[in-house]
């Protein structure tokens, strides 16, 4: 028998409502969702979580991790220092990219921690 995912019944908790609706009249989840948005590409992802292990890494470094152009690469890293997640340094001809804060890697870290367990249960 197939297990039913959904409310049989309607059962609104107004408390629970009104007190989440409060908070999220103070955030932004179209910002939020960019971000995310950002990071649901492969190419992108793999540079964020590159970030995560090495502290820095030039363009060029990137492009052979992400096995891509300079060009694409850094059309890439360009996305993510527009949104906040990447920030850059320029060294006589080389631009070098690491992760904006400690949160941005945290949350890098979390998404393939959680992954990995998810792979385990299964």
């Amino acid at each position: 028998m197939r297990e039913i995912d959904t409310c049989e019944v309607t059962c609104v908790d107004e408390e629970k409502v009104v007190r989440v609706n409060e908070q999220l009249k103070n955030q932004d989840p179209m910002s939020v969702a960019k971000i995310f948005k950002a990071l649901s590409d492969p190419t992108r992802l793999k540079i964020a979580y590159s970030l995560t292990l090495e502290e820095e890494l030039c363009v060029c470094d990137i492009s052979n991790i992400v096995e891509a152009s300079n060009a694409t690469a850094s059309h890439h890293l360009r996305l993510l220092h527009n949104l906040g997640l990447a920030k850059y340094r320029k060294v006589g001809k080389l631009v070098y990219y690491s992760l904006d804060d400690e949160h941005v890697s945290q949350l890098i870290k979390i998404a393939f921690t959680h992954q990995m367990e998810v792979e385990n249960r299964g």
